[in-house]
């Protein structure tokens, strides 16, 4: 029985925000730690809408255990879903996902066992917030197939280019930059005036994240059967891509900033794009797989944090 005064919707509403922050932690635990920052009912958003791009990433992911017809026939399962939520429809589709399961990872697989809440959360979001997720996951989706396609029947995608790297990094990670900068848009009327510029640096923002874990992650990557680099792209360039990147993303987290935008919202964004920085050089000086100490970890965000309680600019 709920509590006195406390109505059943609401303890149902409270149980599904745990099981959400559950999902989350179990799924990254890097947005676990990063979405508190932002305001209510902003982190409810991104929570939600991170689980759905992490369902279409599973499957995109699950180049070991289904084959590639499997792969896309999820992707367009979920991306139809997605144009008209359901949960009953999520309920169904959650059992046939899982038979036969698409990976090991039991963090993931608890997010697909629970893809109808995570449906009903969606359905729960105010008609414009739900567009903008349901939209980009959509976009998100559909670009994966794209690249599944290309892919051997049981095997990784193969990336013929820098130009192809940079698309693939747009699919998986600049959308989400865009996706993000919609919900701020929808959220926080001081960002109007900048809406274009944001939305010009919005893909940059995730792109730049993403080569700097492909990055870093190459040689286990490589280890395990997964090649993301374009065997013919010069790795100096792709350094530079990725602080090219990284430059436009600072900008982003600076026009944010100069909006007076409630520093929580700036730090979501500027400390993650302080830490590839900060992450890139330490690659390009010691190879793939070097990674950047817990005290150096603490040192940026507190960077951050001081930058934005004095004024001072963030990301210089």
């Amino acid at each position: 029985m709920p509590s006195e005064g406390i109505g059943t919707e609401t303890v149902e509403n409270e149980r599904t925000q745990a099981l959400l922050h559950d999902l989350l932690e179990r799924t990254s635990r890097t947005f676990a730690l990063a979405i508190p920052l932002l305001p209510t009912p902003l982190d409810r958003s991104v929570t939600v809408a991170y689980l759905l791009f992490r369902i279409a990433d599973t499957f995109e992911d699950a180049t070991v255990l289904w084959s590639r017809e499997r792969r896309l026939e999820a992707l367009e399962q979920f991306e139809r879903l997605l144009e008209a939520p359901r949960v009953e429809r999520a309920q169904s589709l959650a059992r046939t996902w899982l038979d036969p399961a698409p990976t090991d990872h039991a963090g993931y697989l608890d997010l697909l066992r629970h893809a109808p809440e995570v449906m009903g959360a969606l359905l729960r979001m105010p008609s414009a917030v739900r567009e903008v997720m349901s939209r980009h996951t959509q976009r998100t989706a559909h670009g994966m197939a794209d690249f599944v396609r290309r892919s051997a029947d049981v095997g990784e995608i193969e990336l013929a280019d820098l130009a192809d790297l940079k698309l693939y990094c747009y699919v998986v990670a600049g959308i989400v930059g865009e996706m993000l900068t919609d919900l701020f848009l929808l959220q926080f009327r001081q960002l109007q005036p900048s809406a274009d510029e944001l939305r010009e640096r919005a893909s940059a923002f995730g792109e730049g994240l993403q080569l700097v874990n492909i990055l870093k992650d190459s040689a286990d990557d490589r280890r395990e059967g997964r090649v993301f680099l374009p065997a013919n792209a010069v790795r100096e360039d792709v350094f530079a891509l990725a602080r090219a990147d990284l430059d436009r993303a600072a900008e982003y987290c600076r026009l944010l900033q100069s909006a007076n935008t409630p520093h929580g919202v700036t730090a979501f964004t500027a400390s993650p794009v302080a830490l590839a920085r900060a992450a890139l050089d330490r690659i390009e000086q010691r190879g793939p797989g070097a990674k950047l100490t817990r005290p150096e970890v603490f040192a940026l965000h507190a960077k951050v944090q001081t930058a934005l309680v004095t004024g001072r600019p963030v990301l210089a």
